[in-house]
């Protein structure tokens, strides 16, 4: 049992790779079972996610589910050599994203049955792209960090260049060189800490960081500004952000729902893990000039959603924003505004995929995402807009749903450290109070345009799934534990550290 235990983090990537094998072996015409061995092939990894989830040990700050073999080694000179391992594994930062990964392919790999083109193609990279973001958070070793996040980038690209809209090439381009400016700098980073520190292994890199550190702080520097550079893009930070616009606007819905709900937060996972674990002391040199970017991406994102006509443009703003809270609890550097911060990259994770796949069924039944052209749904389908409603609610951070918890955490986290700072982040999540009624009061009520007449309501293959999301938001709402318990003692071990 141990030992399928030391193997679980190395099942859970499998799982999907399996899936790829059975649709190379299934021929091109057969649209549905692709659908269905696509979807099918991401539930082991949502399983054995939710398993690994229920027996995670919360008292414990270091990493679970250790797994090294040897890999490979180079040497560099008569009687050594760096070791590179496959060394994988969980702690309190990553087992909540593990577990965000798990739900959202799953949801999303559904939101893909309106793909109707190249159904083979389609799920062989989907899943490809599931394997590769577990692989991130799952990575024990730099090494495979990187190589699994360059695989994102190329699985990613595909998947908006071949289903997206009209300008989907112009939006693939785009992404692809922002993102490969930023694996760049991570590239450089991470040579950087081979060289420094002559070892890749992710657990035990922060004490030997801070051991040599205090012989040449200038290397780490440009280390440190490397790796927030890389992230920054990720996330992104303003004004690293136009390429996320194109890719929300031109991508198809499903493929939104991995990028906002997941991949955005490999660089919120990017700034909480290599600059907040690795590099306190510089985080806190660079914690009023973060908070300070946290406040741009709030009231830009926030105003510019404010006014656009188009509701995915709208979301891609308000993730902009969404973003910008992370932000403010990432400068915090405590341990209740780092919590904030975690808290707040899963719940917009969750709260984006759902806006998404409302997205993907409504612009299946009305071929539009125009705010003037989509009024007084409400009467035609309840359901969708009850949904709707809910998903509205969260991203406005009504108490009781998980929006409401991860900014209270992140504003409270910076209240102790920056008061004026946190006061006047405080004032901008009213335009997000606004952005969000305005969106919902144009679509679910209002007159009903004649060519809705006869719209149909979601079908049960959609609001089943959404109605996953929607508890998961009310129950982190409800009970924060939920989610704060397992990340708790992590963060508290790297606050202790940084002084927080």
């Amino acid at each position: 049992m141990k030992i399928m235990d030391e193997w679980l983090p190395t099942w859970i990537l499998l799982a999907p790779l399996i899936g790829i094998i059975l649709l190379l072996l299934t021929p091109k015409q057969k649209s549905m079972i692709h659908r269905v061995i696509g979807i099918l092939a991401t539930l082991p990894s949502l399983c054995l996610a939710i398993w690994m989830y229920l027996q995670f040990d919360q008292a414990l700050d270091e990493w679970q589910w250790i797994k090294s073999v040897h890999w490979f080694q180079i040497p560099i000179g008569f009687d050594h050599a760096w070791e590179f391992t496959y060394h994988m594994g969980v702690d309190g930062l990553s087992m909540p994203l593990v577990l965000l990964t798990g739900i959202i392919s799953t949801l999303a790999a559904i939101a893909s049955l309106y793909i109707k083109e190249n159904t083979k193609r389609f799920y062989i990279l989907f899943l490809l792209l599931e394997t590769s973001m577990l692989g991130v958070f799952l990575s024990a070793n730099l090494l495979l960090f990187f190589i699994f996040f360059e695989v994102t980038l190329v699985t990613v690209y595909f998947l908006i260049g071949q289903w997206g809209y009209f300008r989907r090439e112009r939006a693939a381009n785009h992404f692809l060189i922002y993102n490969g400016i930023g694996s760049g700098f991570l590239l450089f980073a991470m040579i950087g800490i081979l060289v420094t520190c002559e070892t890749l292994e992710i657990p035990m890199l922060d004490e030997r960081i801070s051991a040599l550190m205090a012989g040449d702080p200038a290397i780490f520097w440009l280390i440190f500004l490397a790796f927030l550079l890389a992230f920054a893009i990720k996330l992104p930070i303003f004004p690293f952000h136009s390429w996320m616009l194109r890719v929300h606007v031109e991508a198809n819905p499903a493929i939104v729902m991995i990028h906002s709900g997941i991949l955005l937060k490999m660089g919120a996972y990017g700034l909480l893990r290599f600059g907040v674990e690795w590099f306190p002391t510089f985080m806190k040199e660079a914690a009023f000039v973060l908070a300070i970017f946290g406040l741009i991406n709030l009231f830009y994102g926030a105003i510019l959603a404010l006014v656009q006509k188009e509701l995915k443009r709208m979301l891609a703003y308000s993730s902009i924003s969404h973003m910008g809270i992370f932000l403010l609890g990432l400068a915090a550097l405590n341990q209740i505004g780092l919590q904030g911060a975690l808290f707040q990259a899963i719940s917009h994770g969750l709260i984006s995929a759902l806006f998404f796949f409302l997205v993907g069924s409504l612009y299946e039944r009305t071929k539009t995402t125009e705010l003037q052209e989509l009024s007084g749904i409400a009467k035609i389908t309840p359901i969708f807009s009850g949904i709707f409603l809910v998903a509205g609610l969260a991203l406005l951070g009504l108490p009781g749903l998980s929006g409401f918890i991860s900014e209270f955490f992140s504003l409270l986290g910076l209240f102790q450290q920056l008061p004026i700072l946190a006061a006047i982040g405080a004032i901008g999540l009213v335009f997000a109070v606004s952005y969000a009624l305005r969106a919902v009061l144009k679509i679910i009520w209002g007159p009903t345009h004649e060519r809705w007449q006869q719209l149909s309501d979601l079908r049960p293959f959609e609001w089943i799934p959404m109605m996953v999301i929607v508890f998961l938001i009310i129950a982190i709402g409800i009970y924060p534990d939920l989610l704060g318990k397992p990340m708790e003692t992590t963060l508290q071990t790297i606050a202790l550290r940084i002084g927080g």
